[in-house]
């Protein structure tokens, strides 16, 4: 006899429900945000969480210019990338790419991207996240609910 009084319900991409978040990074540590910027992209904090499914939120960064390392990462911290030819590796640090068109977005993206799951899933996961330097969005059609990012673990 059958008579199981719970199912484990798994979410697929149609049942999911995905909403749209606004988090304001004003005096954020970088790490921290990232990790907590995660967890809502992938789902965690929702108790349909399915590990193999994009269930998460679609988030929006808003004031990404004013998030702060701790200690002397700002300086002493280097982001490595090659360019493809020879001898073409090339160095920056959060203090040099906060000067350069689009290096805040590179260094949140960085940051968020290694707390993703690697290989299809994280990649489609990190395409739902949207970085602005200042506090307006584009993504007003949405009606994003702000939240406050404190308040998640």
């Amino acid at each position: 006899m059958n008579t199981l009084s719970y199912k484990t319900i798994s979410v697929n991409k149609e049942t999911a429900k995905k909403e749209w978040v606004v988090v304001d990074a004003t005096d954020q540590v970088v790490g921290r945000l990232a990790s907590k910027v995660a967890k809502l992209l992938r789902g965690k904090y929702k108790p349909s969480f399915t590990p193999h499914v994009d269930c998460g939120d679609n988030v929006i960064i808003v004031n990404a210019e004013k998030v702060v390392f701790t200690g002397k990462k700002e300086t002493d911290k280097v982001y490595t990338r090659y360019t493809g030819y020879p001898g073409g590796q090339r160095f920056n640090t959060p203090a040099e790419l906060r000067t350069k068109q689009g290096g805040i977005d590179k260094m949140l993206r960085h940051a968020v991207k290694g707390m993703l799951p690697k290989g299809p899933l994280g990649r489609s996961l990190l395409s739902n996240l949207y970085i602005y330097e200042g506090a307006e969005h584009k993504q007003e059609a949405q009606q994003p609910k702000a939240i406050d990012i404190n308040g998640y673990k």
